[in-house]
């Protein structure tokens, strides 16, 4: 499948992954090729635009794969129904054709960094370009040293990947959840994930991190990693 032009997919699956009382909307959408080509596969951290066919508008947009880069069938996104466009690939129906153009991006290329440790930063659905990391660290455990996800979200109904983060711990990968707002019964840390990376104080001289999200977020805790001595060339972000 050619990544120079725009071309065609399909909805695969569309569904909600936010809890149903929560404010916001979040949409785990899978999208697959029309005519049952191989997709070509991507660097973890890439991501795509997509487009409406024959629509200028509403505009098109920059989404990042949230799916694994192992010989993937389909790409899949976290889209948050936060304008138009996001508003539109909320409510769509499975088979409707959507244009797409790459995978694009530099991404998150780890391949440097073999035998050191790794920690994940991302808020919201910046853990989409995180998750393709994980995933396939996943089947390179072997290659890396401790690995750690920092994950951000505002509320405990507004976490993502909540079941999934939970059993990263058999692939000895350990997961720090902080709530911006907690609650009675949590016992996590809150706040922002910039305080949780300061309280554990990761050692940097033989880490790599990759950084996601909301650029407030990526440069507060571009600055904790540098003060905990994470060199520049070892902070990582996939655009």
């Amino acid at each position: 499948m050619q990544h120079s032009s725009t071309y065609r997919m399909r909805v695969k699956k569309n569904i909600r992954v936010t809890a149903p009382d929560c404010a916001d909307t979040v949409n785990l959408l899978a999208l697959e090729p029309v005519y049952g080509e191989t997709l070509q596969p991507f660097m973890p951290g890439q991501f795509v635009r997509i487009g409406i066919p024959k629509l200028n508008e509403p505009a098109p947009g920059y989404f990042a794969i949230a799916s694994c880069p192992e010989r993937p069938d389909s790409y899949e996104f976290f889209v948050k129904n936060a304008g138009p466009l996001s508003a539109y690939l909320c409510d769509i129906n499975e088979g409707t054709e959507l244009e797409i153009e790459g995978p694009m991006g530099k991404g998150f290329d780890l391949s440097a960094f073999k035998g050191s440790d790794v920690y994940l930063v991302g808020v919201g659905t910046g853990i989409a370009p995180l998750r393709t990391v994980w995933q396939d660290i996943i089947h390179h455990r072997e290659d890396y040293g401790k690995v750690t996800i920092y994950a951000g979200f505002l509320t405990s109904m507004h976490q993502l990947l909540t079941d999934e983060l939970e059993e990263l711990s058999r692939h000895d990968i350990e997961v720090s959840v902080t709530l911006e707002i907690g609650h009675e019964s949590w016992d996590g840390p809150i706040g922002y994930v910039q305080h949780a990376l300061e309280a554990d104080a990761p050692d940097g001289t033989n880490a790599v991190a990759c950084l996601a999200g909301m650029s407030a977020m990526v440069d507060a805790c571009t600055e904790t990693l540098q003060n905990l001595g994470f060199n520049d060339d070892r902070i990582l972000l996939n655009h």
